[in-house]
């Protein structure tokens, strides 16, 4: 029996202590500002500081959608911004809800013309002002690049269209040394 008093007498003492330990760091420091903030003040909220911004479009031609179609106007090529130098493929294309915007031609070589109708997608070309929407390849009379290789799947290559091309540039007879 005096052992088993004794037993709850040392885990009540263990308890006990470990029940009023100090703790090992106190903060003394006190902050400058008692509200966080994220908060806003109730002269800020009187002021309308709560207004939501609405986010601003990157391409305001396409008008929410994926993809708008238009008709090529004028195409003609341009220089890049000054630490670039290229000449840059690009048209004026019409837009179907009336809009005039220039657009980006990518890939190797083209087959666009005035009245051509191509298919635009958002995206702006960095080294070239005002330009922010692309033509996408393989899509209504812009016809894809031919013998791309890799990424066919950006510029509407097929697969066998590819193939083809590379047989019969590997199978050309090579003119013979004089």
């Amino acid at each position: 029996m005096s052992v088993m008093n004794s037993f709850l007498r040392s885990f009540t003492r263990l308890n006990l202590r470990t029940q009023y330990q100090q703790p090992s760091t106190v903060l003394t420091r006190r902050s400058i500002s008692s509200t966080p903030t994220n908060f806003a003040t109730l002269n800020q909220i009187m002021r309308g500081a709560r207004k939501s911004f609405t986010k601003v479009s990157k391409a305001p031609a396409l008008e929410n959608n994926p993809q708008k179609k238009g008709v090529c106007t004028k195409v003609y090529t341009t220089k890049p911004k000054k630490p670039n130098s290229a000449i840059r493929k690009v048209a004026r294309v019409k837009l179907s809800n009336g809009r005039v915007v220039r657009a980006y031609i990518p890939g190797e070589g083209h087959n666009l013309q005035e009245h051509s109708v191509v298919l635009l997608r958002g995206g702006r070309t960095q080294d070239l002002p005002g330009v922010r929407y692309k033509i996408i390849r393989g899509a209504l009379d812009f016809s894809g690049v031919v013998g791309r290789s890799s990424a066919r799947s950006k510029y509407g290559c097929r697969l066998l269209l590819s193939l083809i091309y590379f047989i019969l540039i590997s199978t050309a007879k090579k003119p013979k040394d004089l």
